[in-house]
């Protein structure tokens, strides 16, 4: 008895251990990045947590040498309009794929998933091409329209799924007390695919707010989003590290607020994609 109550403290020790060094790998770059960007110049390089705190790096990046909030505000002009778009128009196509008997429905979603699997380089030069000739480049347009063309058919294959699960009895429910089409996807559909719809645009969100080949390609000055310009921080003289880690803390911050505002319904979303 005393000798299986020495194993279960053993692998208990071993777990403990183990999830403590996962832990600790996961969480040390983000807190070496937070520790940095309060650090100056001369402990930058420093390996000690006991310094004095600055934040002259955050104040650098807002001034004339860096224009960061244009940065920052282009990248939040591309996001919105992007998911603005893409949400709308990825639940009504779902719905349409999932509910009417389409011809070739099988050809399409394959089609459909298929546009995933192209390689983002591939279609560089294409994309270049049209939007010098259309006056487009350098523009947060051009990239709002690059990441439709990857975050809507993602979002389709994603919210078909949960559309699929929604019993049709409710709807035809709806339909027999009076209920438009677009009532019954507002009222019965929407409701019950939210946790689907929450999963989609969180993907999508992450996927635009760090999409930085397009960005890097298409853009020169303008319309210059953040994962673009945390590269200027490489330079002649190596990397500045206090600033870019500084930059790296406020660059993850619409991500942590958007990830607390629908945490519950994305955790949902998750636990019904894996039990489907």
């Amino acid at each position: 008895m005393n000798t299986i109550k020495r194993k279960k403290t053993i692998y208990s020790v071993l777990e403990l251990i183990g999830v403590l060094l996962v832990v600790t790998f996961l969480f040390f770059p983000i807190l070496w990045i937070l520790l940095t960007a309060f650090k100056s110049g001369e402990d930058v390089y420093s390996i000690s947590v006991i310094f004095e705190p600055t934040l002259d790096n955050f104040r650098r990046l807002f001034s004339s040498a860096y224009n960061f909030e244009n940065y920052y505000m282009n990248s939040l002009i591309v996001v919105f309009f992007t998911l603005i778009i893409t949400v709308p128009v990825s639940i009504l196509a779902a719905y349409s794929i999932s509910r009417y008997r389409i011809p070739g429905k099988t050809l399409l979603m394959f089609a459909i998933l298929a546009t995933q699997f192209i390689p983002l380089i591939v279609n560089v030069i294409p994309f270049f091409s049209a939007f010098r000739n259309w006056g487009l480049l350098d523009t947060t347009v051009a990239l709002i329209i690059v990441n439709l063309g990857h975050t809507i058919p993602y979002a389709i294959w994603l919210i078909k799924g949960f559309m699929d699960s929604i019993p049709k009895d409710m709807e035809e429910a709806g339909a027999i007390d009076g209920a438009s089409r677009l009532r019954i996807i507002w009222n019965i559909v929407l409701p019950m695919a939210k946790p689907g719809i929450i999963t989609a645009t969180v993907f999508c969100f992450v996927v635009v707010w760090n999409e930085f080949m397009f960005a890097l390609i298409l853009t020169s000055q303008e319309a210059v989003t953040l994962p673009v310009a945390l590269s200027y921080f490489v330079g002649e003289n190596g990397v500045i590290w206090n600033e870019m880690a500084a930059a790296g803390v406020i660059y993850v911050i619409p991500t942590i607020i958007f990830m607390l505002i629908v945490r519950k319904q994305f955790v949902k979303g998750m636990s019904a994609g894996a039990i489907k």
